[in-house]
């Protein structure tokens, strides 16, 4: 992870390049999950407030940070989308440019009541949603899981793969409840999970549940609705470290699962079949 001074905080020092140098992109995603691991991890400001309900929630941590990297994002690629969990979207000034996608805290809910399992969530993809860099950070571990396509996936710059793993059984299963329900299918394949001896963790961050995959801590994770700014970074991660996604490429609003390659084909049997019992 990068250590930022001050000068960080001003979007100018980052040279204007519409040219797309990923190497580049990666630099300043990487020392914006820095600026805002640090800012997560201050005493929170602020009170909380509901968007669609209770269980949806927003800090003003969560509007800071957004604003802060919109601002840098914006200034150093002038002609890139951005999509926001807090403030929807900025359209790309050219219908070939790409965007970016940010969810500043991924987990609010954990954070707003102190818990430390949340994580800010950055991203890159193509004009047609292919993944070209994704960044996790989790402000309490002092981890920071970072991905470009096709170069491999890292953890605070050390490679890392999905585990070596062969079976489910005595290993740890992560998934995220659609706010505050489980969503269709999931009991079923919880179920079935347990059958095996296969423990379930929910966690409270979607982005950090789908990184221990690519960590190899998780030998497989789900979610019941993907969505790019949450997502798509953590999806990438956890591929470039050799971890298999069902579907292959994720549809928005609908489930997604990575598992550990040697459970893969034993993973997306169970997960067929809790689908189906519950369609």
């Amino acid at each position: 992870m990068n250590d930022l001074d001050c000068d960080h905080d001003d979007p100018a020092q980052y040279p204007t390049d519409d040219a797309l140098d990923l190497d580049r992109a990666l630099t300043i995603a990487t020392d914006l999950a820095a600026w805002a691991s640090e800012t997560i991890r201050h005493p929170r400001a602020g009170g909380v407030r509901e968007k669609a309900g209770p269980a949806d929630i927003v800090t003003q941590t969560d509007e800071t940070i957004e604003t802060h990297v919109r601002t840098v994002l914006r200034s150093a690629f002038p002609t890139h989308g951005i999509e926001g969990e807090e403030y929807g979207t900025h359209a790309p000034a050219t219908p070939n440019a790409p965007y970016w996608v940010v969810d500043p805290v991924d987990g609010t809910t954990n954070y707003a009541h102190g818990i430390g399992w949340c994580s800010f969530s950055l991203g890159l993809a193509a004009p047609d949603g292919t993944p070209l860099l994704g960044v996790v950070a989790d402000p309490w571990r002092g981890e920071t899981f970072t991905a470009i396509r096709g170069r491999g996936a890292h953890l605070n710059g050390t490679p890392i793969q999905a585990a070596t793993h062969t079976t489910l059984t005595g290993h740890i299963f992560l998934t995220e409840w659609a706010a505050h329900a489980h969503w269709p299918g999931l009991d079923s394949l919880l179920a079935a999970l347990s059958h095996r001896h296969c423990t379930t963790r929910v966690m409270g961050s979607t982005a950090l549940s789908l990184s221990q995959v690519a960590a190899g801590r998780a030998t497989a994770a789900a979610i019941g609705e993907f969505h790019a700014v949450d997502g798509l970074p953590a999806y990438l991660i956890g591929t470039e470290a050799g971890a298999v996604a069902l579907p292959p490429v994720p549809a928005y609003d609908e489930p997604l699962l990575l598992s550990a390659p040697g459970v893969a084909e034993e993973m997306a049997e169970l997960w067929r079949a809790a689908q189906g019992a519950e369609a």
